[in-house]
């Protein structure tokens, strides 16, 4: 399985009083290194909106929490395709602590649903998304 990778550095506003990441803050991590993965495979969500009326929306999500990240630290994303099927794409992404030796800090497993915009009613994914997220499967990102 190849992977897109992003880095980012942990903020104050990123977690609790001891210092240590507020665990809601980990999807919002995995959101915008899912954004960047997308973006940087040619696969821009706001040209689905905006050229075929749809939307990636999150199905289901899974978290598996095993070391903490700490305040200044810098995370590597990881974020790779597991399986995608007409209407969703399960995508599997590993968050490490590249301050710590790529330590790994959260394992997220998410499903994204395509949606038309309008009726909320699920969509095929249109072929050229397809063939841009599998970009991710295949190591081009």
């Amino acid at each position: 399985m190849a992977t897109h990778k992003i880095r980012f550095r942990v903020y104050y506003e990123d977690t609790d009083a001891g210092g240590i990441v507020y665990h809601a803050r980990y999807l919002g991590f995995a959101e915008r290194a899912r954004s960047e993965a997308m973006r940087d495979a040619d696969a821009s969500v706001t040209e689905l909106l905006n050229d075929f009326g749809l939307a990636f929306v999150v199905r289901q999500a899974s978290i598996r929490y095993r070391s903490p990240l700490r305040l200044d630290d810098e995370m590597e994303i990881e974020t790779a395709l597991d399986a995608m099927t007409p209407t969703r794409l399960k995508l599997q992404q590993t968050v490490r602590n590249f301050s710590k030796g790529n330590e790994t800090a959260v394992v997220i497993d998410v499903e994204l649903a395509c949606l038309s915009a309008e009726t909320m009613k699920p969509a095929k994914i249109p072929p050229r998304w397809c063939d841009a997220v599998r970009k991710l499967e295949a190591g081009e990102v």
